[in-house]
């Protein structure tokens, strides 16, 4: 997905893109968040005709939220939703994120990634962890981001 309030692209061109990028051989593509915005999810939904050679499409999400359960939590039913074989999830891993934006306990963070990463797992899912902020957190707390 695009990381910029400056470029907005339609499903078209977020489809066109994903023909060129299998085309040059690229072999996974991370099309959105399917639980974030209407565009998003109608990209999944129409790139299930892609006839795609090289490249599988992955969706993109969070873990679950804190206090609620992985087979509950919209975001997660939403990359289950997205029909893709290949889901990428972020979560923190810098101690001090999950204290002061998650709000809550470095224990609680680590099911949050687990519980996740297991449901999804269960669901025939491949999943890709993405540790936000690692190397930031590895430098506050080595044992924590490497858990």
């Amino acid at each position: 997905g695009l990381n910029s309030p400056l470029i907005s692209l339609s499903v078209e061109d977020k489809l066109k893109i994903a023909r060129k990028l299998d085309e040059l051989g690229v072999h996974y593509i991370e099309g959105g968040w399917p639980g974030s915005n209407p565009k998003d999810a109608e990209f999944f939904v129409r790139a299930r005709s892609l006839a795609l050679r090289n490249a599988q499409l992955a969706a993109f999400g969070s873990t679950r939220h804190a206090g609620s359960s992985a087979e509950s939590d919209p975001n997660l039913r939403a990359l289950v939703d997205a029909g893709t074989r290949v889901v990428t999830i972020v979560g923190k891993a810098h101690d001090q994120h999950v204290s002061r934006i998650l709000e809550t306990t470095a224990e609680e963070n680590l099911a949050m990634i687990a519980d996740s990463v297991r449901y999804l797992k269960s669901q025939g899912l491949r999943v890709f962890f993405d540790a936000e902020h690692f190397f930031d957190g590895f430098a506050s707390d080595r044992e924590y981001a490497l858990q």
